[in-house]
Parts: C-alpha cells; structure tokens; sequence
C-alpha cells in the first residue's frame, strides 16, 4: 500500500507540471543561473547523465538525490572539469549515513570564469580593471529508503553568483525517487530539477551618475533552468562477478528543447568499469553527443579509493573532460 501510493504522488506530481515544463524552442536562452546544469562526477558523465535511476554515491546529489540512500558509511569525493572557453569547474562532497535516519551530505560547486578586462561605454578599450567572475552553488542533501523498493531524496542549494561589482543569490530544490521493484534487474527514477523562485542581480556595478546624482536602475528577474526528468535502468547481467546495465532518461526542459539520453556501464569484480552514452535532441546547435569513461575502484587500509575519468563530445569548443577522486570508509 505504501509503494501504491508513493508512486501515485510520483505520477499526480509529473502530470501536475508536465504543462509548466514543456520544453520549446521560444524558451531557449531565458533561464539563469546555467550553471546549475554543469554536471558532476566522472560516472554519471561517461554515461551520457542517464543514470536517473542507478546513480549512487556523492555524485547522485547532483543526478538524483535519492540514489544517496544506498549509500554505506560515508564518502568524500572530488571533481574537477576544465570546462568551455577555458572556465574551470571543481566540485567537493561529502556524505554520510547514519543509522535509523538516513543519508545527509553536503557540496560545494565552484564554476571560475577567469580573469576578464573591465569595459565601460566610455572606454570600450578597457579601464585597466581586471575582475574574474565566479558562480558558486552549495547543496545540502537528505535521503533515506523509505522502503526495500522506493527511495526518496531531497537537496536545497544555495546559489550565488560574484560578476565584478553585480550579484545574484537565489535558492533551488531538487526532489527525486528512485523505485526498484526487484524485477528482472529494472528501476525506475524520476527527479524534479532546479525548483526554486526568481533571482535577480543587485549592485554598485549598476550605478551611474545622472544630473548630478547616483541612479541605479533595476535588474529584471531570471527564471531558474528547471526541468522534469524520467528514467529507467535495466541490469541485464548480474552474476556476482560481472555486472552490466543499460539506461535512458528523458528531460523536459522549461528553458529549451526536451531532450534524451542513453547510456551502458560494465564492472567487472566491482573494481574496474566501462561506461559509454549518448546525448541527443532536436535543438538547433546541439553541442553534447558522445560519452564515454572508465573506472577503477582500489581498497586500501579499510578505505577504498575510486578513480574515474569521462569524455564528453562537444562541438564547437574543446571537448569536456572529467577527472573524479572518491573515498569510501
């Protein structure tokens, strides 16, 4: 009964935003806050991000929040991407789960832009001014299985955004499930992603003299990149030794074209791991397609070590690449 009717209220909340949702060409652009999409983790990455119902671990606070209920004892982990146009992306988390309550965990996301040369209307040229923007989001994640078969997880994020002399700060939420009916290898996620209001910029950078006096105009709001995710996973080999899985997801956007992604992942003895995926949508100038990683998983004193390592197609710029470290004790 209670599996009925926590998948009941996964359905009733899906198609009560499925219409506020549904991504279209005449959104593209308007949403903020874009960095609240840069992925983590070098797993879900190397498998094209569908892994919305088999993520676990630190890295399944950016995916989905409830794959951090499977997690045992606790785990740091730490991301770095040197990411488009020469802009650094470094992630730290950290979780942990205690017994009888369920799995909290933290992180922070640090996107760096780099060092830019302030431009003015009256000095195109450059002022000489040198600032480097930075956009910062720290989560904070609770998770817990309600059931063998259903977990639920929750994250709140705390969004700051430093632009030279302007800031913005807002707040998101993601909540996610992850249903694994003991069929056949299947599970099923679903994830509502980036909920939260309007931000808005503020700050001196606005100022401007006019008539002997200081004016600072007002920043319009920015809508949030929400969006509604569905997926499904299917181990179709589990024998002890070898393990291997297949993976879509769907995404409606809210501030582009919905797209899909595919993904497959073969460990072997749980210690060493292949990952390929695919990314595709009907957006004009779609940069993301292939994906592929590898994993090595190395125990050591008590403490076992994880090593992975992805690649990301993307046209236009340099392909991304993503180097994890985690520990687990």
């Amino acid at each position: 009964m209670k599996n009925k009717l926590l998948i009941l209220t996964m359905v009733l909340l899906v198609l009560s935003l499925s219409s506020a949702y549904a991504g279209n060409s005449l959104r593209l652009g308007t949403a903020g806050a874009q960095e609240l999409l840069i992925p983590v983790g070098s797993r879900g990455t190397a498998m094209g991000g569908a892994v919305l119902s088999t993520t676990y671990g630190v890295e399944s606070m950016f995916w989905n929040p409830a794959g951090l209920s499977s997690l045992e004892g606790t785990e740091a982990a730490f991301t770095y991407l040197p990411y488009i146009a020469d802009i650094d992306v470094n992630y730290v988390g950290v979780a942990t789960n205690i017994e009888g309550f369920g799995t909290i965990g933290a992180g922070a996301k640090v996107v760096s832009i780099g060092d830019i040369e302030e431009t003015t209307e009256d000095l195109p040229d450059g002022t000489g001014r040198i600032f480097s923007p930075s956009l910062t989001v720290i989560n904070v994640t609770y998770a817990r299985e309600f059931t063998a078969n259903v977990s639920f997880g929750v994250t709140a994020m705390f969004i700051h955004e430093d632009i030279f002399e302007v800031q913005a700060s807002g707040l998101a939420f993601d909540v996610g499930f992850i249903y694994r009916p003991r069929w056949y290898g299947l599970s099923m996620g679903l994830t509502v992603k980036n909920y939260g209001p309007e931000m808005e910029f503020d700050g001196i950078g606005f100022d401007r003299e006019q008539n002997d006096r200081t004016v600072r105009p007002v920043s319009d709001d920015f809508d949030l990149p929400s969006s509604i995710n569905i997926g499904l996973g299917y181990d179709f080999i589990d024998d002890g030794r070898n393990l291997a899985n297949l993976s879509g997801n769907f995404r409606s956007n809210n501030y582009s074209e919905d797209y899909w992604q595919g993904g497959a992942e073969y460990v072997y003895d749980g210690k060493y791991a292949l990952r390929a995926g695919y990314n595709f949508s009907d957006q004009d100038e779609f940069i993301y397609g292939v994906t592929f990683g590898a994993g090595l998983s190395v125990p050591l004193g008590g403490v076992t070590f994880g090593f992975e390592y992805s690649w990301n197609e993307t046209d236009v710029f340099d392909d991304n690449q993503f180097f994890t470290v985690k520990a687990n004790f």
